[in-house]
């Protein structure tokens, strides 16, 4: 029997919220196929997909087959972002390194662009990825009225309604604010390392650095040198010059 989504209650988040949008860095960019003019529009898209749901996905990271089938219109965006939550990176990175509430966490950021309303929320999708999976939970995700009436088909999720001065550090992104590891795993992979620099560098143009040769690199090793014996003192008073100093003999 499949148990049904416990209810919760939605708090007044800042996206709830109705207000005047006014252009500045807290309105995300939006990244739609209808608005797909080139290919290079495409390969935006595709990047802020991954961006959204992976931070950063490397060459291994990325979904050749779901990218071709992308611009080939056989997918959807929507579609898209669901092979990217359903792989093995996100898999790997995410909910094999995480508890379910956590990964409920990052996918609700991920997918709905907003932070979960109570930690009601996180047990509610928590039971879902208990007794339907994975692909269940993401199933539900992608199908709420939530998801389609933000972001529908063709547009990659984003974090709605950022607002930015609202607090004395402003509302950091999620991908900064929930890491793809949990504060265990960052310990046993040894992350983050404090690096400490105690010599000072100081920058050098190009036009006034030492190049090899130069008799200025070798000034300190002359100055260090301080020979003990000083030479003899000679005076030409002791000087037999019949028998030291050397002559050319003028051929007869």
């Amino acid at each position: 029997m499949t148990l049904p989504l416990l209810s919760y209650s939605p708090n007044s988040q800042n996206q709830r919220v109705a207000a005047y949008e006014a252009p500045g860095e807290e309105k995300p960019r939006v990244f739609s196929t209808d608005d797909v003019l080139s290919s290079t529009d495409m390969d935006n898209l595709i990047e802020a997909a991954y961006r959204q749901i992976f931070f950063h996905a490397f060459k291994w990271d990325r979904e050749i087959v779901l990218e071709s089938q992308l611009r080939n219109g056989q997918l959807t965006v929507r579609d898209f972002i669901r092979g990217l939550l359903l792989s093995k990176t996100f898999y790997n990175s995410f909910y094999e390194k995480n508890s379910n509430y956590r990964f409920v966490e990052q996918c609700v950021q991920r997918v709905l662009g907003r932070d979960p309303y109570s930690e009601r929320e996180k047990i509610a999708w928590s039971i879902v990825v208990a007794t339907k999976g994975i692909q269940g939970f993401v199933e539900e995700l992608l199908d709420s009225d939530e998801y389609l009436n933000n972001f529908g088909y063709s547009t990659v999720p984003y974090q709605r309604r950022r607002i930015l001065p609202g607090r004395e550090e402003g509302e950091r992104p999620f991908n900064i604010k929930s890491p793809r590891y949990d504060a265990y795993y960052r310990n046993q992979l040894g992350f983050p390392q404090i690096v400490w620099q105690t010599q000072v560098k100081r920058f050098v143009p190009q036009d006034k650095r030492v190049t090899e040769g130069n008799p200025a690199m070798f000034l300190g090793m002359a100055r260090s040198i301080s020979p003990s014996v000083s030479p003899p003192r000679v005076t030409t008073g002791n000087i037999n010059i019949a028998t030291q100093v050397p002559y050319r003999r003028v051929p007869q």
